[in-house]
């Protein structure tokens, strides 16, 4: 089997899309979201987004001018993909069970069994982009564990994207006395992204 070393420009153009493209399409005019399947794009795509720009700016600030140089490492390579997948598999259950909370509260939305159609339809389809299949299931197992507990009439305003922000601390390849050192950025730097989601979000639902 040929072995296949990965640069940092296999990443330009497929993981850095998002985030390469994020500030052009801030200034375009976003539509309403008035179908779930206009909210499972908003979702998916914003949790990439977050997901993304997060875990590369935080590798980008911790490296410094080496940053580009580590991508010829397949090792490193290897890290950074499982911890994109991992990372994203949170922001989505974040932002899945914030959105359906705002929704009942703010819209009289009670169907909440679309949370997890839409949750399971999103991973399901990332399989076609290599999602790691071991990730995707325990995604699902801890999606039915927080939807369970779930209290809708409260997730969106308590902490709801605490989840994703410890998982960037948890899973992005640095150094475990780096990280701590970095701990409260880190997590300062998620929650911000998830306010402009957020703020978004509430701008755009119209159900």
């Amino acid at each position: 089997m040929t072995k296949k070393n990965f640069t940092w420009k296999d990443l330009s153009l497929s993981d850095f899309k998002i985030y390469l493209f994020s500030l052009f399409k801030a200034i375009i005019p976003k539509s309403k979201i008035k179908t779930l399947d206009e909210l499972e794009n908003f979702i998916q795509t914003k949790s990439a987004w977050v997901s993304q720009v997060t875990l590369y700016s935080y590798l980008k600030t911790r490296m410094g001018t080496r940053y580009v140089l580590h991508f010829d490492n397949d090792e490193f390579m290897k890290s950074v993909n499982e911890a994109k997948w991992n990372i994203y598999s949170v922001a989505l259950q974040d932002l899945t069970l914030f959105s359906f909370s705002f929704m009942k509260v703010y819209f009289s939305f009670n169907k909440m069994d679309k949370a997890k159609e839409i949750f399971f339809k999103i991973l399901d389809d990332e399989t076609t982009n290599n999602m790691p299949l071991n990730i995707i299931d325990e995604a699902k197992k801890n999606f039915e564990e927080r939807f369970i507990k779930i209290d809708w009439e409260k997730y969106y305003k308590e902490r709801p994207f605490n989840p994703s922000a410890l998982s960037l601390f948890k899973w992005a390849p640095i150094a475990d006395e780096l990280k701590n050192l970095d701990r409260q950025i880190i997590l300062n730097s998620v929650i911000l992204k998830w306010d402009v989601i957020k703020k978004e979000f509430q701008n755009r639902i119209q159900f």
